[in-house]
């Protein structure tokens, strides 16, 4: 009867993941202690699965996307009341978007046992901007932008990602040069190890007859190699200047 209650979830083993820290960047890693506990039978898990996740708006609602995959597999058995633990690192990819707004990442750990109701664990990161994405939100507060909100979207024809989504910021004038010419401008960063290319949308303020033809939005593109860019507020406004 033990086994039949397993195999529904009931007396099944447990897992918990601790990370380390729950603060990364992209690009960083994170190490993670997997601990399993035994049920009330003895069971055999065939992979460990480590998954991070998070969810990208579509046209019919938000889907949930792996960013990242990592297998565990070692057949390991694991008896009534019996503890294991399992060592690994999280690797945190540059496409991972960071947690501003709406948006959330998660590691998932699944244990695959054979049978049974797989045990899960959902742990939330808090992933910062990169040095790079700092700077550039840096430069958009010095030229009056302030920050509105950000959202991971579908980019279902790959124009500025590899993959299924992408993340974007958008921001408003409230003072500066753009206030009053600009009604908002969107970001699209593609973050590596050495650059972020940054895909620029300005919204203009041309009326309603313009915004029906779409001939308001204006697009452009900036590549920051150094954080410490000094020129890189002026590179911005001589980018949405052309465009503005």
């Amino acid at each position: 009867m033990k086994k039949v209650l397993a195999s529904i979830g009931i007396g099944n083993a447990t897992v918990d993941t601790a990370l380390q820290s729950t603060t990364v960047e992209p690009g960083q890693s994170v190490d993670a202690e997997i601990h399993i506990d035994g049920g009330s039978v003895e069971q055999t898990v065939e992979r460990i699965e480590l998954e991070l996740e998070t969810q990208y708006a579509t046209d019919d609602g938000y889907k949930t996307v792996t960013i990242d995959r990592l297998h565990l597999s070692d057949g390991l058995s694991i008896e009534p009341g019996q503890s294991e633990v399992r060592t690994t690192a999280v690797e945190i990819p540059y496409a991972t978007p960071v947690t501003l707004g709406r948006v959330d990442v998660w590691v998932e750990t699944e244990l695959d046992i054979s049978m049974a109701v797989d045990p899960e664990d959902k742990d939330y990161l808090d992933v910062q901007p990169t040095p790079r994405m700092r700077a550039l939100f840096d430069a958009m507060e010095g030229l009056g932008f302030s920050f509105r909100s950000a959202e991971c979207e579908a980019d279902p024809y790959g124009r500025y990602s590899p993959g299924p989504f992408v993340q974007e910021f958008e921001f408003r004038p409230s003072d500066g040069p753009f206030a009053g010419r600009v009604d908002e401008v969107e970001l699209v960063c593609r973050p590596s190890a050495d650059e972020l290319t940054v895909f620029v949308e300005i919204d203009r303020r041309g009326g309603l007859l313009s915004e029906l033809a779409d001939t308001d939005e204006r697009k452009t593109s900036v590549t920051i190699t150094d954080a410490d860019d000094a020129a890189l507020r002026d590179r911005l406004e001589d980018a949405i200047e052309r465009h503005a």
